[in-house]
């Protein structure tokens, strides 16, 4: 698998992240942030196509994650970019596989993280 996911969304970036951060909250995670790249730019002058970060997660999940492996703290809270390709949204988010990978998850504690693919998915349905 690749180490980053990305997936289509036929809705624009604001509807994309709209849902996502609902769908987010409707399961009980805690969003802690949303990152807007493309209006931080702006305010600097700057162009960038349209792109925003959500960053959010889940204490009882992530701890456990980072309690056996601290360095997985600078992965989490799990993050996902919506952003804008030429016209076509995109969803991208690191796979929980590189996650794992990356540092050294056992099943166990991959899976907790492994949610973000059905979160994603429901976003863009």
């Amino acid at each position: 698998m690749p180490p980053v996911t990305t997936k289509l969304s036929s809705r624009s970036v604001a509807e994309t992240l709209a849902r996502l951060t609902d769908i987010v909250t409707a399961k009980g995670l805690k969003v802690f942030a949303i990152v807007d790249h493309s209006g931080e730019a702006a305010k600097a002058g700057l162009e960038l196509r349209d792109t925003k970060l959500l960053i959010f997660g889940s204490p009882q999940s992530g701890t456990s994650v980072m309690a056996a492996a601290p360095l997985a703290a600078l992965d989490l809270p799990l993050k996902a970019l919506v952003w804008d390709d030429d016209g076509q949204t995109k969803v991208s988010y690191t796979s929980t596989s590189e996650l794992a990978a990356r540092h050294h998850l056992s099943d166990e504690l991959a899976q907790r993280l492994a949610g973000i693919d059905a979160l994603t998915d429901a976003a863009i349905a």
